[in-house]
């Protein structure tokens, strides 16, 4: 029996995908669920898993292809197994036909092929990427994600840990990259990802339709290393996750749109739509492009909960695994360029949200405290907004109040 095997249910707002990779060719064995094929939509890639198992009889659409929901991928026959060597139509005729030595002979190599199958059913697509790169075996490989999901850091750290590869080794194989001493002065067209389009998009839509500015100002972040210092051990085994500075910043975030919801609104035509929930999107670089996972209602989120919510985003948006949900809505967004090393930097604004907060490199800097030259860890905040509805008071005092809970903890606590 012969099964279609389509383009799954698209969100409302994603019109079509594109087909990124097969990682199976016509007559290979398929287990049930085991993914066949990556699409790249404009925020994540999805995998489709085949519904059935079986033998790949036909593939419909090569990569590139644009499809939409519901469109024909492959065809799977249900139930058929693998003779190895064999080509597909000579697969079919012996799944239909054959005698039952051949069966027998058959069904053993679709074993061993399922055994090796299984654990390249557990790889992330980035993952699946380095294996094939590298020649590595998946099931040599520890997951470290649910159900024994192998990320590309698994793969990484395999491959660290038994052959101390370089890590220029792994680089995406989507990048250019130069192959003996240079003899012409050489370009390379590649075409931007479906997710680099979609972020560029949005940088310049955001720049054109909304009234841009940016304000700064600095943080000593000696308290909060204190506190992160004396509870980092206790908390991290009480909680299962470490205690970083992600939760401070999105809690006196929260404390301050509080006190200036026009941060937290944004413009629907004439009007101000003003968020009486707090959604922040939390913004992580991957090897595709930055994308930016919410934290829904962060006001009623405890440390931990901020910490390991943050955590399982930057792990599965690494690995492709993300949902598109995770990545829709969010009133305010913050973004952490100090991670690269940014002292500096003036962020865009994630539209149609009207505001963005840029955190910076942690550096010692000497400062003056009540007439007295000291050194502390200082950190540049930043706050792009959209001036259109966020006055440059608002903008100002907003920074203030994140500093001052910064500066000051219990006033998160507290709430005052």
């Amino acid at each position: 029996m012969t099964i279609e095997v389509r383009v799954p249910q698209l969100p409302e707002s994603v019109a079509d995908a594109t087909i990124v990779s097969w990682h199976k060719k016509p007559g290979d064995v398929v287990a049930r669920d085991e993914n066949l094929v990556d699409l790249e939509t404009d925020k994540v890639v999805l995998e489709v898993p085949a519904p059935v198992g079986g033998v790949l009889k036909e593939i419909k659409l090569q990569d590139g292809t644009t499809v939409t929901s519901g469109q024909v991928l492959a065809v799977i026959e249900e139930g058929a197994t693998a003779v190895p060597g064999a080509s597909a139509p000579a697969i079919m005729a012996a799944s239909s036909g054959a005698t039952t030595t051949a069966k027998d002979a058959a069904k053993d190599a679709a074993k061993d092929a399922a055994k090796v199958d299984a654990g390249a059913a557990k790889l992330s697509p980035a993952a699946k990427r380095v294996v094939e790169e590298n020649k590595v075996d998946p099931k040599a490989v520890t997951g470290s994600g649910r159900d024994g999901r192998v990320s590309k850091s698994d793969v990484v750290n395999y491959l660290s840990a038994k052959d101390a590869a370089p890590a220029a080794s792994l680089k995406a194989p989507a990048a250019p990259a130069a192959s003996g001493p240079r003899t012409a002065r050489a370009e390379q067209r590649v075409p931007m990802t479906r997710l680099r389009a979609r972020i560029a998009e949005r940088m310049v839509q955001a720049q054109s339709t909304q009234a841009l500015l940016t304000s700064f100002n600095e943080v000593d972040l000696k308290a909060v290393n204190e506190l992160r210092a004396r509870y980092k051990d206790q908390f991290e085994k009480q909680n299962g996750v470490k205690l970083g500075f992600m939760s401070f910043f999105t809690k006196a975030c929260v404390e301050a749109l509080k006190k200036f919801p026009a941060v937290n609104a944004s413009v629907d035509g004439n009007d101000i739509v003003y968020h009486e929930y707090f959604d922040v999107g939390v913004a992580v670089s991957t090897d595709r492009g930055l994308i930016v996972p919410v934290l829904r209602d962060a006001d009623l989120q405890s440390f931990a909960d901020i910490e390991k919510s943050i955590a399982n985003f930057a792990g599965r948006a690494r690995a492709g695994s993300i949902t598109m949900e995770e990545l829709t809505g969010g009133t305010f967004t913050i973004t952490n360029g100090g991670v690269f090393g940014s002292l500096l930097s003036t962020p865009i604004v994630n539209s149609p949200q009207s505001a963005i907060l840029g955190m910076h490199k942690i550096q010692d800097r000497a400062v003056v405290i009540d007439g007295q030259v000291v050194v502390r860890p200082m950190m540049y905040i930043a706050l792009t907004y959209d001036h259109r509805i966020i006055d440059g008071r608002e903008a100002v005092q907003f920074l203030v109040t994140v500093k001052q809970c910064l500066e000051d903890p219990a006033r998160m606590v507290l709430g005052v």
